[in-house]
């Protein structure tokens, strides 16, 4: 199979395992920042195929993870409107809020829809015009376009009862902020799916501000364990850049017009983070001129006082200073069946990568 075998070829992964054991000297601590890289990381055992002075941690690369629990909150505020049908995709209907989440308040009535694209939620508007429907767009650079489409598709259409609640947030702030709180990392493995729309441009200030390499990986153990080759050149070389690993999917200018798209519809602004706090200008706000879409500006509702889950360190594992295997919760109170925190409950999330691949 094209792209699959060729990338899991076991001879190939070793040889790749051989020559970073040559190659590499110096203490490495390589952080990736794709959740989609968190879980093929610990699927394919990649850990165990490095030398001991290699470690790798898992950062903030999960979008539902990093979510505030007030976004929720206030999803949740707006599901227990008779007039509104909450529109969303899987993973976020699980993640706690304060005191509940949208799987229970669907439980409990709530119109709350899980859908596969905001394509469905505007299907959804059109065919519910009394009420309100209301997308909740979650994601990085990756999603974010789509949600864009979106708005742009309801303006042309005059759907005027489609909102999107934003939590788009975009990554290189969050890439900055973790070597500000000085978080010690020594490159960053490029998160893959983000670069296909951004390119390679929105990395290049870590190499000049930082010392610190970017290599944008794929997801197959082949992609990562040259991608932890290439790292370990730079490092080794005093030599740190942006490169692509990635190249069958990633051009370094990346996807023009999903970034046209996103500068119409969205611009920036300050923005929560779990265990990062508000990161100046690393959020996606709906445009003045787009405001009639804007979920916030339209839907009023009045949100419960917010709450975090006790003993969770969901926040400390997403800067890379510990992992699941600290938190006296995991695999116990905390499984993906029962999550307390927003890291068990993603596909995406550390938690439940390591719950599933690495106790």
């Amino acid at each position: 199979m094209k792209y699959i075998d060729e990338y899991r070829d076991k001879a190939l992964v070793m040889t790749l395992a051989e020559e970073i054991k040559k190659v590499s000297v110096k203490p490495v601590k390589l952080m990736e920042v794709c959740g989609g890289h968190t879980m093929a990381i610990q699927k394919f055992g990649i850990p165990y195929l490095l030398p001991d002075n290699i470690q790798l941690i898992s950062g903030p690369g999960c979008p539902v993870c990093v979510t505030s629990n007030s976004f929720i909150d206030k999803a949740i505020a707006y599901s227990r409107r008779d007039d509104v049908i909450i529109t969303t995709y899987g993973d976020l209907i699980r993640v706690p809020g304060s005191s509940s989440s949208l799987e229970r308040e669907k439980a409990n009535g709530a119109d709350v829809r899980i859908v596969y694209s905001i394509l469905d939620a505007l299907e959804i508007a059109k065919h519910n015009r009394r009420r309100k429907v209301v997308f909740l767009g979650i994601g990085f650079e990756t999603t974010a376009p789509s949600s864009a489409a979106g708005i742009i598709k309801a303006q042309m259409a005059g759907i005027r009862n489609f909102y999107l609640f934003s939590a788009h947030k975009v990554m290189p702030p969050a890439m900055e902020a973790l070597i500000d709180e000085g978080v010690q990392i020594n490159g960053y493995i490029g998160p893959g799916h983000v670069s296909t729309i951004t390119g390679e441009g929105i990395y290049l200030d870590i190499p000049k501000k930082y010392g610190l390499g970017v290599v944008i990986s794929g997801f197959e153990p082949v992609d990562l364990m040259e991608t932890i080759l290439m790292l370990v050149w730079q490092i080794e070389n005093n030599d740190p850049k942006v490169e692509i690993q990635y190249t069958r999917a990633v051009k370094p200018e990346g996807n023009v017009k999903a970034q046209e798209m996103l500068d119409e519809v969205f611009g920036p602004g300050d923005d929560w983070w779990r265990g990062l706090g508000v990161l100046k200008d690393s959020g996606l706000k709906v445009r003045e001129k787009y405001a009639a879409f804007d979920a916030e500006k339209n839907i009023e509702v009045e949100v419960e006082p917010l709450k975090e889950p006790k003993g969770c360190i969901c926040g400390e594992i997403l800067r890379g200073v510990a992992n699941p295997k600290d938190c006296k919760l995991f695999g116990k109170a905390c499984t993906p069946s029962n999550p307390v925190g927003s890291c068990m409950v993603s596909s995406e999330g550390t938690c439940q990568a390591y719950f599933l691949y690495n106790r």
